[in-house]
């Protein structure tokens, strides 16, 4: 059996003298006695799309564009000889059967290997490639879970995305930063593998640990993100310790000293575009302490609004920087928090988004409680529409 050296080399060798229908057709002759791996592999050996070798497979098993042999010869399709076959696949991967103790399939994934296996022993003489033809003619494609239900929807869900809305473009006009703030997922610090794939050496893709236990000496990368709507610019803060509020607000004050203040030198007020839970929750008392120091700091005032529940992923930062951070290190094993730091800080975009990030050593310590007489000395006004999640903090000698 040639492997995928042997299968590059004739490749190469024979592409050049075929037309695209023939390439396609020979990738689909090779991947077909393969097993499990083998159209990925001869997808890989050929530089030839996966849907592409599928396709050859299913014309590999229809009439040849020449005739060569007198008609009704050579090898009848399965569901031809056998028609209940298509019925029974389609029984076994219909979506009822997942709530049918019955089922064959019931504790299974429904790949084209389970599915095989049990057609087989069933009775019926299929491969797996066939079982994957065979449910491209049903209709059926390889899919995975849609992110698409949120759980059950606070009543007002619309009408706080409405109220933000209107918030940021008063601050606009007031000339007013805007910023989305949220910690983006912590990330183990070693030689561990990192999703995605990037080009690399044929044969030579980067080793990295088998298991993902955390190094106690590299431990984790906490990264804390404030994005600045109006300029398109983003600022990562990189913990090595806790994601506390403390931590939250210490990675705000370090984007306006770096990047806010430089560009909003005349800013009134600052308006902070939050979810409704984690470290910058609206129920955190520390959070709205933390900020009532800022204010007093930054001589402005402050105005939070968190996101309902169940809502994060509305939070432009999530889409206009986080989203572009996990893309320009996919693949690369996060080798040390330096590594980190310089990915981070070399993510750009061709609509014009710059990134600064910066390593924050500092400890953060986990459960410090806030007493009620503090809570009392906050300077803060709740806004008139849901004040528990639209607030004002003022400095305190206003």
């Amino acid at each position: 059996m040639e492997n995928e050296s042997d299968l590059r080399r004739k490749y190469k060798t024979l592409f050049k003298h075929l037309d695209e229908r023939q390439r396609r057709l020979l990738a689909a002759a090779d991947a077909r006695p393969l097993d499990r791996g083998g159209i990925s592999m001869v997808a890989r050996a050929s530089g030839l799309s996966r849907p592409t070798i599928y396709r050859g497979l299913q014309e590999l098993q229809e009439k040849p564009l020449g005739r060569v042999r007198r008609e009704g010869g050579g090898r009848k399709y399965i569901e031809e000889t056998d028609p209940t076959i298509l019925r029974r696949l389609e029984e076994l991967i219909a979506p009822e059967t997942r709530g049918d103790p019955m089922s064959p399939l019931r504790w299974t994934s429904k790949s084209t290997r389970h599915l095989e296996q049990t057609l087989n022993q069933e009775g019926y003489e299929v491969s797996r490639a066939t079982v994957a033809l065979l449910l491209y003619e049903l209709g059926y494609s390889l899919q995975g879970a849609s992110k698409t239900l949120e759980g059950k929807q606070h009543p007002d869900r619309n009408a706080q995305f409405e109220y933000i809305n209107k918030m940021t473009k008063r601050f606009f006009r007031n000339g007013d930063p805007v910023i989305s703030v949220d910690t983006k997922k912590k990330e183990l610090v070693g030689k561990y593998r990192n999703s995605g794939r990037e080009w690399q050496p044929q044969g030579e893709p980067d080793e990295v640990l088998v298991h993902d236990f955390p190094d106690k000496i590299l431990g984790k990368a906490i990264p804390y993100g404030v994005y600045d709507v109006g300029q398109d610019a983003g600022w990562v803060n990189v913990g090595t310790d806790h994601d506390t509020a403390s931590f939250a607000v210490e990675s705000i004050r370090r984007w306006w000293r770096r990047m806010g203040k430089p560009v909003y030198e005349d800013a009134q007020a600052l308006l902070i575009c939050a979810d409704g839970g984690g470290s910058n929750s609206h129920r955190s008392r520390l959070w709205k302490v933390e900020l009532q120091q800022l204010s007093n700091e930054l001589g402005i005032k402050i105005t939070a609004c968190h996101f309902p529940p169940g809502t994060s992923k509305w939070n432009k930062i999530e889409h206009r920087l986080f989203s572009h951070i996990t893309m320009n290190w996919r693949g690369r094993p996060l080798v040390s928090h330096d590594v980190v730091v310089n990915l981070v800080s070399s993510t750009k975009t061709r609509s014009g988004l710059r990134v600064k990030a910066k390593l924050d050593k500092q400890k953060y310590p986990t459960g410090i409680v806030v007493s009620d007489d503090e809570i009392e000395e906050l300077n803060i006004k709740p806004h008139t529409f849901h004040g528990e999640w639209n607030y004002t903090i003022s400095p305190s000698e206003l």
